[in-house]
């Protein structure tokens, strides 16, 4: 068990690994890209889509699992020892796969981050100002408006109110 989960670990680390090497560049794939498709189906120039950048997930998978299983298998002829089991297999492709998602997702926060820090200073600029004219109101001591404005409803005239009496017979309906 805990061999098993070092290697989770380790293999969520190696997902963000591939998934940040990726990112920077695809050389690899485009290599097998050009390898596969004719001249008019490969990839464009600016296409940085890669093994696992800018993938949905059956293809990370797929590609994740393939690269496992060429590992296990270089594995298995070089060392003679059963190392590569099925449950070290799985946590090694399910952390490798976790990995991926979690780089992703840190490229992602991060560039939003970047984007919207100059409004973020302006938005925390303007709190401060609001704040400290808050302070202000607080240290004069000035009457709110809601207590002004209910002393002018006080002091207004009240019109007078006609009985429900009258009011019918305003309407018509009594004698």
């Amino acid at each position: 068990m805990t061999l098993e989960l070092i290697i989770f670990v380790g293999a969520i680390l190696f997902g963000a690994l591939l998934y940040w090497r990726e990112s920077h560049g695809n050389k690899l794939y485009r290599f097998f890209n050009k390898l596969m498709y004719s001249k008019e189906l490969q990839m464009k120039p600016t296409d940085k889509t890669g093994f696992l950048y800018q993938q949905k997930l059956i293809v990370r998978l797929v590609f994740i699992g393939f690269l496992f299983l060429i590992g296990i298998v270089v594995t298995r002829f070089l060392i003679p020892i059963d190392i590569a089991t099925i449950s070290i297999f799985a946590s090694m492709i399910v952390g490798t796969l976790l990995g991926t998602y979690l780089a992703g997702f840190i490229f992602k926060s991060s560039e939003v981050i970047d984007e919207k820090s100059e409004s973020i200073e302006d938005l925390v600029h303007d709190t401060i100002e609001k704040g400290k004219d808050i302070m202000e109101d607080i240290k004069t001591k000035k009457p709110p408006v809601i207590e002004e404005a209910k002393k002018e409803i006080e002091n207004e005239p009240k019109p007078e109110k006609k009985s429900a009496r009258d009011r019918l017979k305003d309407k018509g309906y009594l004698k």
